[in-house]
């Protein structure tokens, strides 16, 4: 301890100190520990986080250290780990690119990380794919798939997100190469960040009300409901199975601002959004809105892209 706090005291001040890594993926029963440490953290040092992931959905009662069927194990151990870690800040990761195919589990994990985390009153944060380490079972995902990713996460009110991986040696497709070459999802990456940060400015105040899915009805996707604020009233391309989301945010109960995604990420699709009432359609390259006078949007949105809209100020 008496390390620690030597060590605490040597870098609290240092302007490169983001946060204190404690560990990768802890079980269960480390929680305890864990709230300990991270308390002790909090006290020596307020400003800083004290930083742990968390494993996805698809991690084994062992690794968890629940039981249960995946819904009720993964609920126990992320309600232990608020109760006994209490943090700051709920990051996981979750990686669906199969070589065949995708996860069937993503917006399930999205979905109950979301929860726990507005129970908890605290942001989350969603780490997403972007290499693969097992060639022969994980593809390397595209720059329409990581949009997909980084929109699909704004949408269920993360306040943040990361990136598996940035550099490695035995991982293929990395953000950059060992010698700091830009690939290509790193130079995708430099826009869809900005975009990311801008909406989540936006969205920051605000609370997340609800997401739902137009079509998808994997688990975890909450169907649209008939009386939504927002709706898709038409779609002006061929319409895809993957079809849309919607996330919906308010300061109170009542939904003023949607962030809606084209779920398809290998076709950019047309729509029109309407809402409650005159809309207005945030520019994530000026940071500012523009009054559309009409409750109704004609959107056309990249593959895996979206767009946020609220109600007229």
């Amino acid at each position: 301890c008496e390390e620690l706090d030597a060590f605490v005291a040597r870098v609290s001040k240092h302007p490169a100190l983001y946060s204190y890594h404690l560990i990768d993926e802890p079980g269960a029963a480390q929680f305890p520990a864990l709230g300990k440490l991270v308390a002790h953290l909090r006290k020596l040092d307020p400003r800083h986080l004290a930083y742990i992931n968390l494993f996805p959905t698809y991690a084994n009662n062992e690794q968890l250290g629940t039981k249960g069927d995946v819904v009720t194990a993964y609920r126990e151990h992320l309600r232990l780990y608020v109760e006994q870690v209490q943090p700051a800040l709920i990051s996981y990761d979750h990686y669906q690119f199969q070589l065949k195919g995708d996860g069937n589990q993503y917006f399930l994990n999205l979905a109950m990380i979301r929860r726990a985390a507005q129970d908890a009153g605290v942001p989350f944060l969603n780490i997403v794919q972007a290499c693969t380490w097992a060639p022969d079972a994980m593809r390397i995902p595209n720059p329409d798939e990581l949009r997909y990713l980084v929109y699909t996460t704004l949408a269920y009110g993360a306040q943040g997100i990361s990136y598996y991986v940035y550099a490695h040696p035995n991982h293929h497709g990395s953000l950059v190469s060992l010698d700091g070459t830009p690939g290509t999802l790193y130079i995708a990456l430099k826009s869809y960040n900005r975009e990311f940060a801008a909406m989540a400015k936006e969205l920051q105040p605000l609370r997340s009300l609800g997401v739902y899915h137009t079509s998808m009805r994997e688990m975890g996707c909450e169907p649209l409901p008939a009386d939504a604020a927002f709706r898709i009233d038409s779609v002006k391309s061929p319409a895809s199975a993957r079809g849309f989301l919607l996330g919906l945010f308010g300061a109170a109960d009542k939904p003023t601002h949607v962030v809606v995604v084209n779920l398809d990420y290998a076709a950019q699709a047309s729509l029109s959004l309407v809402g409650p009432g005159p809309l207005e359609l945030f520019g994530v390259t000026t940071a500012q809105w523009t009054d559309v006078q009409k409750s109704a949007i004609d959107l056309t949105l990249p593959p895996g892209g979206g767009a946020l809209a609220r109600v007229a100020q």
